[in-house]
């Protein structure tokens, strides 16, 4: 807010138009849903069947909530936590689908990242906060595609996996620890080896962030901002770049933040920005907060119990 009119704020606020604003909110609170089918092509009970649609919904909503309320990312723990006690799911396993899941956004978002820079006629040596978009990109693919690397080497090498594990880890009652948990995260990352699977994560991530990015591109039309879609994309990877770091709770400020640095790429002006990025915030953090607490009340479950699951 440091150098920004709060009576423009305000203007801003008053003037803004509602209907644009609440489809986008609608349409922001339908990717839960996708995100609930994702997570059903990474993730399988114990015995290989799918996830029940129930613990994967209530998975979902808690563990999104939980960000919301709780800080440093509590909620990725939470939404396994869930999971893994609605239905037959080792905590473990919900880990590693998790980080499939966050590879596979990465590299999605990067990608369209890349299309944004193109399509939204800005420079591509362009830079945000004194960091340049490309330099961000190329970091963020070369650490996703780290992760997949990882997952792949303990799918298709369990044995070898293990086996290093005892040959590098001094203390055997510790090894075998380490070797509980590989074994669980070899189930999870089952996906990796199933084409069909793989490729059904693939297509429902793009699907994802696609109406995600149109969910800022709707919000637009709330503030009379000038801006296409490739800069709702635009908007949206440095949002994801920016509140990937472990945080305060609900990402305040830094939501804002990135909202004006971004929209100020096409002349938006700060006060506009910072009116359309706190009421985008938080008009969409309230239904899946409110969604989550009834999920907690539907299902008994206690965020407290989180601290203490181990996998």
């Amino acid at each position: 807010m440091r150098g920004v009119s709060l009576p423009e704020v305000g203007a801003q606020l008053a003037r803004a138009r509602l209907a644009p604003l609440l489809l986008a909110v609608l349409v922001a609170n339908a990717t839960f849903v996708v995100r609930a089918i994702r997570w059903r092509y990474l993730l399988r009970t114990d015995d290989g069947a799918p996830v029940s649609w129930r613990a994967l919904w209530h998975g979902t909503t808690i563990g999104f909530m939980a960000n919301n309320v709780l800080p440093l990312r509590a909620g990725e723990l939470v939404r396994c936590y869930a999971v893994s006690r609605l239905d037959r799911v080792r905590l473990a396993s919900a880990v590693s689908s998790i980080g499939v899941e966050r590879a596979l956004d990465g590299l999605t978002i990067i990608a369209l990242l890349v299309i944004a820079l193109f399509e939204a006629g800005l420079p591509r040596d362009i830079a945000v906060g004194g960091v340049r978009l490309e330099d961000v990109a190329t970091r963020a693919a070369i650490l996703c595609l780290l992760l997949l690397a990882g997952g792949l080497f303990v799918v298709l090498f369990p044995l070898a996996s293990e086996r290093l594990v005892r040959g590098v880890v001094p203390f055997p009652r510790f090894a075998d620890r380490i070797v509980g948990i590989i074994e669980g995260l070899r189930h999870g990352l089952g996906a990796l080896r199933s084409p069909s699977r793989l490729a059904g994560a693939v297509f429902w991530s793009a699907a994802h962030w696609l109406m995600n990015a149109w969910a800022f591109y709707i919000a637009f039309a709330a503030f009379d901002i000038q801006v296409g879609f490739a800069g709702a994309v635009l908007l949206q990877s440095l949002l994801v770049f920016g509140v990937a770091v472990p945080q305060a709770p609900g990402y305040f400020g830094v939501f804002e933040l990135v909202a004006v640095k971004a929209l100020g790429l096409f002349g938006v002006p700060a006060g506009v920005a910072i009116a359309y990025g706190a009421s985008y915030h938080i008009t969409t953090f309230i239904p899946v907060t409110l969604l989550g607490l009834w999920s907690l009340a539907r299902t008994g479950l206690h965020l407290r119990d989180a601290a203490g699951a181990r996998p």
